[in-house]
């Protein structure tokens, strides 16, 4: 028997708000962060798994408690026994009674399990000598569904219907495996509009993306009217008629000020208003949807769980969903989401704007593709140039395209002299 009896936890923070990059109207000022765990069992070697949530800068060490929190109800468990369902203990914790009156399944306490369950998976993969989008691509359709905890989610998506789904993605997935490997996955970039970037900044940025092959990208609005108008101008004389260019308004606005505002911005061409109002406002995100039509409204970086997911989809509240690897209860609910997003035929654009975001989120998006809707058309994973050196398997974009790694594992793993140098508040950076 494999105890686990290693767990270890780390406040992980980088200074990201000396140059303003991951600036946006509610965010003017983000020290991108990570709340680092891993665990697993040392014996004559560690076999460990590594995650981490998002934050950024203050509240990390909150996330870091959340974490700790968890520890005696994962230590001393049989690690095989948990690998070989892993669908258990995902619902053991978000089931818990004393949990779940911390959220019910959000905030804090929810992410923890979040990182928790993904280190798990961690663990599987790299025994399993995969990488994590492989390996998930490599479960069968009835294993799937065993993952999903389909509580709350009967009046949009059954366990008969994710079944269907899963049988009919079933053929076909070789074909797509070797597809990912020689033509990569669609990537859209937000590296040139960080809101705190002066137009200069803005204009070389854009021309840059477009140059490099990015699909689309992607512009921080929501501070002043008429700075975005003139942002947008630039933004669009750089790339030219055409070309997708998203907007971000990080939940700034009020439901009228929304429509208002996006009416605004229209003529320069939106592909998608994100995140117009409240995350939690899905009556919200319908009448501004309905208000700006075609624009199409998306929202999902800050969804707390499934049960919201649902509900934007069945009330057609967005015309595009979003993902988010350390937002909600890990992999296995993001691929209850996913589920979601097929069955109401809405395409997924996953949240990666974040330190390990890219690395972890690239996985599920890759699974998706090969095991779920198998389409990359009108798809993308989001991507921020950002941190991206400190990972022992940073993410590969090239020619504005996502490239699956070989590395077994979810490619979560911060190197040692990272750790140690960013490690608040007590690393050498924050110490200089």
């Amino acid at each position: 028997m494999r105890k686990i009896n290693h767990w270890h936890t780390e406040d992980i923070r980088f200074p990201t708000s000396k140059e303003l990059d991951g600036s946006d109207a509610m965010n003017p000022d983000p020290d991108y962060s990570a709340a680092y765990i891993s665990f697993g069992h040392h014996g004559e070697t560690l076999s460990a798994g590594h995650a981490s949530v998002f934050t950024i800068g203050r509240g990390n060490d909150v996330q870091v408690a959340a974490l700790e929190a968890l520890k005696p109800f994962v230590v001393g468990r049989d690690l095989d026994e948990l690998l070989a369902d892993m669908g258990a203990l995902y619902k053991e914790l978000t089931g818990d009674s004393q949990l779940r009156w911390l959220g019910p399944e959000k905030g804090v306490m929810h992410m923890a399990i979040g990182a928790v369950i993904n280190a798990l998976w961690d663990i599987k993969a790299r025994e399993e000598s995969m990488p994590l989008w492989e390996l998930l691509a490599s479960f069968s359709p009835e294993e799937l569904c065993n993952l999903i905890d389909f509580r709350y989610l009967s009046s949009a998506l059954t366990p008969e219907e994710a079944l269907d789904i899963f049988v009919r993605a079933e053929d076909g997935r070789p074909e797509r495996i070797a597809a990912l490997r020689a033509e990569g996955y669609p990537a859209y970039t937000t590296s040139p509009g960080w809101l705190g970037y002066d137009d200069e900044k803005l204009e070389r940025l854009c021309k840059e993306a477009q140059a490099d092959g990015f699909s689309r990208i992607k512009l921080k609005v929501g501070g002043n009217l008429q700075d975005d108008i003139r942002r947008m101008g630039i933004a669009r004389a750089a790339c030219g008629d055409g070309y997708p260019i998203a907007i971000d308004a990080n939940q700034r606005w009020e439901i009228s000020e929304a429509i208002e505002w996006i009416k605004a911005l229209a003529p320069f061409g939106i592909d998608w208003i994100e995140e117009p109002t409240s995350p939690d406002d899905v009556a919200g995100h319908r009448e501004i949807a309905r208000g700006v039509e075609p624009v199409r409204v998306s929202t999902g970086e800050h969804m707390a769980n499934r049960v919201v997911a649902r509900q934007l989809l069945e009330s057609q509240a967005v015309g595009l969903l979003q993902i988010d690897s350390a937002r909600v209860a890990g992999v296995n609910e993001n691929i209850a989401i996913l589920a979601l997003a097929a069955k109401f035929g809405v395409p997924v654009f996953p949240h990666a704007g974040g330190v390990g975001l890219c690395e972890a989120v690239q996985h599920v998006a890759f699974f998706d593709y090969v095991a779920l809707t198998g389409m990359k058309e009108d798809r993308a994973i989001e991507y921020v140039q950002h941190l991206h050196d400190h990972y022992v398997d940073p993410v590969v974009v090239k020619d504005g395209r996502y490239w699956p790694s070989d590395v077994p594992g979810n490619s979560q793993e911060i190197l040692e002299v990272t750790r140690q140098d960013y490690a608040y508040p007590d690393g050498i950076i924050w110490g200089s």
